[in-house]
């Protein structure tokens, strides 16, 4: 029923309704958008990520020379890194795998001179024929070693088609650390001096986190390196310099790192060293190591670099984990650091600047408080 000349309508009006699918058009609209270009915004999210961990070794040797060298330096260490660690990685892994592969036929003999010895064993043998089977699988995986090969030489493909996605991360890395700070100060410039002040200090005081805790993170990667390396060298363990790398790199992901690093070099040592002897002595090691880390090493170093409590630190790693898999865990730590830095800093703001005392729209004082009259 349409409403008289005066009076009231109780339903929205025809500009309310508009106004309503416009927002929910603009909205869909958006996240469209976002998804199309989730790849680059990725991309940009990552180079922030590196840009700010690099701005603290660059900003310490911009005090012994230009700008643009430092940037260079730091940038081309980060780029040599991981081809050291593919240098001392790949030759033993191909190598291993290959003899590995060829060696199978030979394992399968063993095991069944092994069921033949054994009365239970052999009685199990003989019902589910277990060592024929084994037998012909390993021939197979041997006579398949040229298709093996082949696979490899698809992953290296795809390796080197992510180069372009590694350059364009770096590059774009690198213009954030050289412009980026200035581009945040032009924007933050824009609010009242107070205010940008503190967004500043809050803003410095995130990079010292997140550059800490990546410099505590590759601290405790280089103990436990170190540690499995020692204990390799001990056990007399083949390529022990490659494993102690991959301890190191397993390391670096929070809580189900380390874990799964000792269980990568226990499966090596299971067919490149004494059985069952050095795999024991192995295991207990990664055992003591890994309770002697979790309680003393990660949480003093990871609460020291992030000045996080240690048990914020479990459930931020935790948390992260469970919502994005690895990429969580390993930044979850430093963005609960950094909300921890903004609340922090937005609640001393506050303190200072009551909501009760500061007018609507009116900016914050020109200057500090004026002293207390002396009495």
């Amino acid at each position: 029923m349409a409403a008289r000349p005066g009076e009231r309508s109780d339903g929205p009006s025809a500009r309310a309704i508009l106004r309503v699918v416009l927002i929910v058009v603009a909205s869909a609209l958006s996240i469209y958008i976002l998804y199309r270009l989730r790849t680059p915004i990725t991309y940009v999210a990552i180079a922030a990520f590196i840009a700010v961990a690099a701005s603290g070794p660059v900003n310490s040797l911009n005090r012994y020379m230009r700008r643009g060298f430092a940037i260079t330096i730091v940038y081309v260490g980060i780029i040599l890194t991981p081809l050291v660690i593919g240098a001392i990685l790949i030759p033993p892994l191909i190598e291993g795998g290959t003899d590995l592969i060829s060696d199978l036929p030979e394992y399968a003999q063993d095991l069944e001179e092994t069921f033949s010895e054994n009365e239970t064993l052999s009685q199990i043998n003989e019902d589910y024929d277990l060592t024929a089977k084994l037998e012909d699988l390993a021939d197979s995986v041997a006579g398949d070693l040229g298709s093996t090969a082949g696979t490899l030489a698809d992953i290296g493909g795809g390796i080197v088609s992510s180069l372009f996605a590694i350059v364009t991360i770096l590059v774009l890395s690198m213009f954030l650390v050289a412009r980026g700070r200035g581009w945040v100060d032009t924007l933050v410039d824009r609010r009242p001096r107070q205010e940008a002040e503190v967004i500043k200090r809050a803003l410095d005081h995130m990079g010292f986190a997140v550059g800490g805790y990546i410099g505590g993170a590759i601290a405790q990667a280089f103990v436990a390196g170190v540690a499995a390396f020692l204990m390799l060298e001990i056990l007399g363990a083949p390529a022990t310099i490659a494993l102690a790398v991959v301890i190191a790199i397993f390391d670096v992901v929070p809580l189900v790192g380390a874990t799964l690093g000792a269980v990568i070099v226990g499966i090596v040592l299971l067919f490149a060293a004494d059985f069952p002897g050095d795999v024991i002595a192995w295991a207990v090691f990664a055992i003591v190591y890994q309770q002697f880390e979790n309680y003393v090493v990660q949480p003093r170093i990871q609460s020291r670099a992030v000045n996080l409590d240690p048990f914020v630190v479990v459930v931020a790693a935790l948390f992260g984990g469970t919502l994005f898999g690895v990429i969580g865990a390993l930044v979850a730590i430093p963005i609960a650091a950094a909300m921890q830095i903004g609340i922090r800093e937005y609640l001393e703001y506050r303190r200072g600047h009551p909501v009760d005392e500061i007018a609507p729209g009116a900016p914050p004082p020109a200057g500090p408080p004026p002293a207390p009259a002396e009495t």
